[in-house]
């Protein structure tokens, strides 16, 4: 099988995000068919369809760079119940001008990471659905809720704890299954 390249967007901003030490973890676990790249989505400006006269750069090289890629994995915590605004704001600069979206008919998968116990659930799902609008088709099992994220790490990064390694583990094996179908 072909080296798959697969866009990582996560969507939490701050520097020592348990999102992006999850992200990191599921990239180092990954096999070698799967080629994942964390994307940047902090720069993108607010979504505005005025700004479709004079697209910003950052809008033209993020949908440049989604289109290059084979599917996607978004990381995500959970923000009053739903998806952080800046990982909404990229599916919205990939999703137009309208007609035009970069995302769809691709693969994609959704861990959902929090310090609560419920692991981030509902925005687990805000994703899910977004996706059904942006014709990603999103893996279904196994599902993926990182809860209690805060104790999952020591102070340097490092996942100490084996069964959410094993999980993970799993979870980007399934993943990786899913991509190959496509």
């Amino acid at each position: 099988m072909s080296k798959k390249k697969i866009a990582v967007l996560i969507g939490s901003l701050r520097k020592e995000s348990y999102n992006r030490k999850v992200a990191n973890q599921l990239i180092d676990l990954a096999s070698e068919s799967l080629e994942l790249e964390i994307v940047e989505i902090g720069q993108l400006p607010h979504y505005n369809e005025d700004l479709e006269q004079d697209v910003p750069k950052e809008y033209t090289e993020f949908r440049e760079k989604i289109k290059s890629f084979d599917g996607f994995l978004f990381v995500t915590p959970e923000y009053n119940r739903l998806v952080s605004g800046v990982l909404k704001n990229a599916f919205d600069v990939g999703s137009r001008p309208y007609g035009q979206s970069v995302w769809g008919g691709k693969p994609g998968g959704v861990v959902s990471v929090s310090m609560s116990a419920i692991g981030g659930f509902g925005a687990n799902h805000a994703v899910r659905q977004s996706m059904v609008f942006l014709n990603v088709y999103m893996m279904q099992q196994p599902e993926a809720y990182i809860g209690a994220a805060h104790t999952l790490f020591d102070d340097s990064g490092n996942l100490t704890n084996d069964s959410t390694r094993e999980f993970l583990k799993n979870y980007i094996d399934a993943y990786e299954t899913w991509v190959n179908k496509f």
